[in-house]
């Protein structure tokens, strides 16, 4: 009989406050395995980096690859954020230092080819002869990559390729999935070849697995709050028997030295990030209640750098004030520490008078947000650039736009935030047939280029 472990981690988001515990264990479990002669491989399933984080944010995830070779990862597969929150050239060169495989199947250069980090697949022999297939895939948000400079092909027909290329050459296939629960079951369902799915992506928990056709489904929810186990139990290279189960990281004890190397994580990202941009001759005031100077800047540069007729934005996205004197970049990063990219859409002046409408309700005040690429508390009040409403009298209203009163079958072309065409906010952002996403920059660009112009 073989003994085989995997364990594995998804979606930790740079919360770094739980890695030295999770490196920690994962690299005593790797030594007690092979003390008895029981092979053992260790994954990340994608999402380990988050630009939230400082440190993430000012080595551009190269921090990430660093803490993932410190935990002798063995394979792993990029999630979104890996792949979309970072320029072209950043992804090309994140692994050059990295010592674990990275297997994403469906992604490629332009022309096809694929990068010289990427392996499609791998297969491993363990010490008694048991061949594994490895496969690796990740979400398919074509358009943003291919704003990127990238090509990424559909995962289940890339999947289907691969399959038919290994399920000869592998006694067992495991798939590293940053696709979601359930595209997960669908490939369980449309593959039964597959062993195991180690999934990511929608943060779901799965305390002992779950079986779907002849599939065995785990997941460790997010941010390290668990480590996945697997164990198969193998004779003659044939799977006996495959459980899956969690390990709650807040059951593994702190060591002295953990709450040191947190904060050494989180001062070297502030170091790095101690870039002055510029220097203000005032306080500029957040409030997610009320429009301030800081947001109209933001606002009016979004409309600007977009080169739109008018641009919409809600004051939840500030996190703090920024202060009288310099400002750094790391203020800049505190302020707007989303993943969010600027968007233009275009719509109708009906449509865009509804959603003014809707932006106007009381709801959103205090409406809690999560997800999206929104790292801040609650959405807050709307805030308009280069479009206001005039209250004629309690029962009538006009809208109006760069001076004029909005006409309602004309198209304008508006600048917002991606987070409103993904999410059920305005139903005529999310249905506009035609959107523009600029991917290479994040709101906090458009922040730093507006400091520079106003106050340099």
């Amino acid at each position: 009989m073989e003994v085989i472990h995997f364990y594995h981690i998804n979606d930790l988001h740079s919360h770094f406050e739980k890695w030295p515990r999770i490196s920690r264990f994962l690299q005593q479990k790797r030594r007690e395995h092979e003390s008895r002669y029981q092979q053992v491989f260790v994954f990340d399933i994608g999402d380990h980096m988050d630009r939230v984080h400082p440190y993430t944010e000012a080595t551009l995830g190269k921090c990430n690859v660093d803490l993932l070779n410190e935990a002798n990862v063995d394979f792993a597969t990029i999630g979104n954020n890996e792949g979309i929150t970072l320029p072209f050239e950043a992804l090309d060169i994140l692994y050059d230092n990295a010592d674990f495989q990275v297997l994403i199947g469906n992604l490629f250069y332009p022309d096809y080819t694929r990068p010289k980090w990427v392996k499609p697949y791998h297969i491993q022999e363990t010490k008694k002869g048991t061949k594994i297939g490895f496969i690796g895939l990740t979400v398919y948000f074509s358009k943003f990559y291919e704003e990127l400079g990238w090509r990424i092909s559909e995962p289940l027909e890339e999947l289907s390729k691969i399959v038919s290329l290994m399920k000869e050459k592998a006694d067992v296939l495991v798939l590293l999935s940053h696709l979601g629960i359930h595209e997960d079951e669908e490939i369980a369902r449309r593959f039964p070849e597959i062993d195991v799915i180690m999934g990511g992506h929608t943060h779901h928990i799965l305390e002992h697995g779950k079986i779907e056709n002849k599939s065995l489904l785990a997941c460790a929810g997010k941010h390290g709050n668990y480590i996945g186990h697997i164990q198969l139990v193998l004779d003659g290279h044939f799977i006996q028997s495959k459980t899956a189960s969690l390990i709650d990281t807040n059951d593994i004890p702190w060591e002295n030295q953990d709450e040191k190397a947190i904060e050494c994580l989180q001062n070297k990202g502030e170091e790095l990030l101690q870039q002055v941009v510029a220097t203000l001759p005032r306080t500029l005031p957040s409030n997610w209640q009320k429009e301030t100077e800081l947001s109209r800047l933001l606002a009016e540069g979004l409309k600007e750098w977009c080169e739109a007729d008018a641009a919409i934005l809600n004051c939840g996205l500030f996190l703090k004030d920024l202060h009288k004197g310099p400002v750094t970049k790391l203020d800049i990063h505190q302020l707007l520490p989303h993943p969010i990219n600027p968007c233009t859409i275009w719509i109708k002046g009906q449509e865009l008078i509804e959603v003014m409408k809707q932006a106007s309700e009381e709801k959103w005040m205090n409406w809690i947000l999560k997800g999206l690429g929104f790292r801040g508390k609650v959405m807050g009040s709307f805030l308009f650039a280069g479009i206001h409403i005039v209250d004629e009298d309690s029962f009538h209203k006009k809208f109006w736009i760069n001076g004029r009163p909005i006409e309602p079958e004309r198209e304008y072309k508006v600048a917002t935030i991606d987070m409103f065409t993904f999410g059920p906010f305005f139903p005529e952002i999310y249905r506009a047939e035609k959107k523009e996403y600029d991917v290479a920059h994040m709101l906090r660009d458009i922040m730093e280029w507006q400091l520079l112009r106003t106050f340099s």
